[in-house]
């Protein structure tokens, strides 16, 4: 694997960070044989939660997006998605390197602060 940033998501695994008030991240991310599905190779589940401990946004290729209506019924989206609450089903991400995935996904966490904590 070459691309940029995969060793440090790798190495990011099981860590949990505190983002006051209660917030927390946890990050997880492992090696996988890479595939049409992961073509990347990297499996990962980036979480914000609540105190509670309710998810309140996550990035994540744990399984596919399967999308609604008849039309479109039984095709699946890639696997690289994201969701902004727990019940989200996630709509997808454009992975492109693992340094962005973190980027994308610590700007959005800031975001989400923000607007739960009315700053």
């Amino acid at each position: 694997m070459n691309d940029d940033g995969i060793q440090t998501l790798l190495e990011l695994n099981g860590n949990v960070l505190d983002q006051e008030d209660g917030y927390w991240i946890k990050l997880d991310a492992w090696q996988v044989k890479p595939s049409n599905d992961i073509p990347h190779g990297v499996r990962y589940s980036l979480t914000l939660h609540a105190p509670s401990g309710k998810r309140i946004l996550g990035y994540d290729n744990a399984h596919a997006l399967k999308l609604k209506g008849k039309r479109f019924s039984g095709q699946k989206l890639p696997f690289d998605h994201k969701h902004r609450t727990s019940s989200d089903k996630g709509i997808p991400y454009g992975f492109s390197s693992a340094y962005q995935l973190l980027t994308d996904f610590f700007i959005e966490v800031d975001k989400v602060l923000q607007e739960v904590k009315g700053k």
